[in-house]
């Protein structure tokens, strides 16, 4: 059986979101050796050194023109070249315009649809109308919530059967143990004084970074910081001015990309996670920061209750004064952390990439036995 996947999503050197999701699919795809499938990956650049290696069984297509790769190129190529893969698979909301093969793809949220005014213009019509048509072709559309599935059958009027759950992994913790951080080098080589309060993810609205940093002024403990990881997205100005806006200029820190190397001892040295968002499709680093044995708390909207479960204290994202109380809560209650940290333990056993890449074979499979 042949699989044709598209792996540009996870064919870039830093890679956040879906990026991570397709490349860790890829990554589980190739370790599983599975003599039953012939993996055809197709890209618009050779592949950087990070991706699965050449092997039999294990190949890549590179070809373009890269401009409107998914919808021309990519099709044609289906279409015209031998052998044709069984079934084509891609990580993303962009699946081959049209495909004489059966297709499935993956949508993480809709939040293009929830939150267009966080979008410029060119790619919330891009999102919305190549979404849509992708809905329309697929045989199958792979999501990472329930809360995310039932958004998508009730947005595309979709049978449920064609919708499947595969909640994702957590990124594997990589040979670092020896590179590991203490709280005295994290300080040193970030130039941070305090212990502090950590937040990660992209500079975006949605993330809801402002009322978060409104909510650190009012703590009444002055001898923390909150850390907040992330690169700029968009719209990003009014966050980068809110440790002004709130008089706690001092206190706040941007980090931009920090590398997989160092972001574990950020979680784990960290006093508390905090990530607010008005909508996540899941939510990772709510896990990441479990497994770190770092305390979680996060909104109770959307997805986030599923990835945190009973380990996570949960805030009303739109009420500043709930998210400084939880925090002030957690911050001063050494007990209450250390049951969040067990429990977060326990939590992250029911995430795994392994399971992801089983489950979406499976469905994929099946897709070509019907």
């Amino acid at each position: 059986m042949i699989i044709g996947i598209d792996g540009n999503e996870a064919n870039v050197d830093e890679r956040v979101g879906i990026g991570e999701y397709a490349f860790e699919l890829l990554y589980q795809f190739e370790k599983s050796q599975n003599s039953n499938f012939i993996f055809q990956i197709y890209l618009k650049n050779v592949p950087l050194s990070h991706m699965p290696k050449i092997r039999e069984g294990w190949s890549y297509k590179v070809f373009g023109p890269k401009k409107m790769w998914t919808r021309f190129a990519l099709p044609m190529d289906l279409l015209i070249q031998r052998p044709k893969p069984d079934v084509f698979f891609t990580p993303t909301h962009y699946g081959p315009w049209f495909s004489p093969v059966p297709s499935a793809i993956s949508i993480m949220d809709l939040s293009f649809l929830h939150f267009p005014g966080l979008f410029n213009k060119k790619d919330l019509y891009q999102l919305t109308n190549w979404t849509s048509h992708s809905v329309k072709t697929a045989k199958k559309i792979f999501t990472i919530s329930e809360f995310s599935k039932n958004d998508i059958i009730k947005t595309y009027a979709v049978p449920e059967e064609q919708v499947v759950v595969t909640y994702p992994g957590i990124k594997p913790e990589l040979n670092y143990k020896n590179k590991e951080l203490t709280m005295d080098e994290i300080q040193k080589k970030y130039k941070i004084s305090k212990p502090y309060i950590l937040f990660v993810g992209t500079l975006q609205p949605r993330k809801n970074i402002v009322r978060l940093v409104e909510a650190f002024s009012k703590l009444k403990k002055e001898n923390l910081e909150l850390i907040i990881i992330g690169k700029k997205g968009w719209q990003y100005d009014e966050i980068l001015e809110a440790p002004k806006k709130f008089e706690v200029t001092e206190r706040v820190k941007f980090l931009d990309f920090v590398g997989d190397e160092d972001l574990p001892s950020f979680y784990k040295n960290a006093v508390c996670f905090v990530l607010p968002s008005l909508y996540e499709g899941f939510g990772l680093p709510v896990l990441e920061a479990m497994r770190q044995g770092c305390p979680v708390i996060t909104s109770n909207v959307s997805s986030l209750p599923e990835a945190g479960g009973d380990a996570a204290i949960y805030v009303n994202p739109t009420d500043t004064l709930d998210i400084a109380t939880k925090i002030e809560q957690v911050v001063s209650n050494q007990i209450l952390r250390k049951e969040m940290v067990e429990k977060g333990y326990n939590q992250i056993k029911k995430f795994s990439w392994d399971k992801t890449a089983s489950n979406t074979l499976k469905v994929l499979e099946q897709l070509v036995n019907s």
